[in-house]
Parts: structure tokens; sequence; C-alpha cells
């Protein structure tokens, strides 16, 4: 079965660093968009960034553009989200998902495969 296994998170300082990954399994990596969400206490999911299947085109949520960097591996089906200067707004869970067939990156129901999440706390 697929399986996607973020990993990464944890507590930082606003202006601190983090990297997560996420690594999947089941399913042939390269044929699927991959993308982060994340989803703050109270508030609904919402799109941080993707990443195409092999031609590097990336989007990202205006509110991480310049900050995160959304990259991936084909050959260790592993996609990371870099994340510079966090910020407190920035805390969240944050999950992983692939996407098979088109759509909107930036639409949860594009999705058809998540993570479990992992948490990410930025103090101030």
């Amino acid at each position: 079965q697929v399986q996607l296994v973020e990993s990464g998170g944890g507590l930082v300082q606003a202006g601190d660093s983090l990297r997560l990954a996420c690594a999947a399994s089941g399913l042939t990596f390269s044929s699927y968009v991959m993308g982060w969400f994340r989803q703050a206490p109270g508030k609904e999911r919402e799109f941080v960034a993707a990443i195409g299947r092999s031609d590097g085109n990336t989007g990202y949520a205006d509110s991480v553009k310049g900050r995160f960097t959304i990259s991936r591996d084909n050959a260790k089906n592993t996609v990371y989200l870099r994340m510079n200067s966090l910020k407190p707004e920035d805390t969240a869970v944050y999950y992983c998902a692939a996407a098979r067939d088109g759509g909107s990156y930036y639409r949860s129901t594009s999705y058809g495969y998540w993570g479990q999440g992992t948490q990410v706390t930025v103090s101030s």
C-alpha cells in the first residue's frame, strides 16, 4: 500500500530553519506531483508548496515564497521542504501529499495520498 512518512519537524525559534522530508513507498514516485500542506489549530488545511513529477516546476503559497524551498529526489522516493526564516505563524502540522492525476496543485482535493503529518512549532 502507499505510504508517505514525514519527518524533520520540531520546536525552533523564530528565524531558525528546518528541513522536512517525506519518504514515499508503494507508488511510482516519479509519476506523482508532490505537495506540502499545513494545518494550524483551528484553521483549515492550506497549501504550502508543490513540485512537478520530473521537470522541477514548483509552486508556492505567497506566505512562504522566498523562505521555503521544495525539492525531490526521485532516486530516493523522497520530497523535501526546506524552511528558512521561520515565523511563529508557520506553526502547524505539515503534511506531504501525492497527486497522480492532473488538477490544481494547490488544491488538497487534487491529492489522493497523504502522510500522517509532522509538527512544526516556531516560538517567538
